[in-house]
């Protein structure tokens, strides 16, 4: 039971988190140029660790305090999915590519305030992270919404170290359009599920 709820936390997280955006492009970027790769990976896990937390604890305190809540965030967890489902649908049908600048240089300071402020002014990292991961680990109960938040944070750990020390290797793969083909039909199908799992 443990291990299921871990695993589940592990695999929504990683749909969330595996998918073209700022943050990825500027994490392989870094990668691609092994430019102050443990300091960003580093930021882009403690942040992810931090809001997943927040939301578990944010969810639980507020099903507890006002039951109805949950009903409205259980919803709006649902219509968020779908949607989100549906984009991942159509990338898959239409398909782009996550490519990174190799040229240039930085600063360590410089790398450091690029990734905060690409993590943490992302309206969608708080959509992502703290109401959707939040309100999905609100449905174990005590204490499986934190077992589900330790699963959402190794997600996080796992796909940062990949995309950052891993990046020279997994570039092809990245720059196959097939590639991101099946993986965001993938993410469209977990997507529904995990929509109809949070309202039935």
């Amino acid at each position: 039971m443990v291990l299921s709820v871990y695993l589940t936390g592990l695999g929504s997280a990683a749909a969330l988190i595996v998918a073209i955006g700022a943050q990825n492009a500027f994490v392989l970027r870094q990668g691609l140029r092994r430019e102050h790769v443990l300091a960003v990976v580093a930021i882009c896990v403690a942040s992810d660790a931090l809001l997943i937390a927040a939301g578990v604890a944010g969810i639980g305190t507020l099903v507890k305090a006002a039951p109805l809540a949950l009903q409205v965030v259980r919803w709006a967890g649902f219509a968020f999915l779908v949607g989100y489902a549906v984009f991942a649908a159509v990338r898959a049908v239409r398909p782009s590519t996550l490519t990174a600048a190799t040229s240039g240089g930085g600063t360590l300071a410089a790398a450091i305030a690029t990734c905060l402020a690409i993590t943490w002014l992302n309206p969608h990292v708080y959509l992502d992270t703290v109401l959707l991961l939040g309100s999905l680990s609100a449905t174990h109960g005590d204490p499986g919404r934190w077992v589900f938040g330790a699963g959402a944070a190794t997600a996080s750990l796992l796909w940062f170290l990949l995309l950052g020390f891993g990046a020279r290797v997994a570039a092809p793969v990245f720059a196959r359009p097939v590639a991101w083909r099946v993986l965001d039909a993938g993410i469209a199908v977990l997507m529904l599920v995990l929509a109809i799992m949070l309202v039935v």
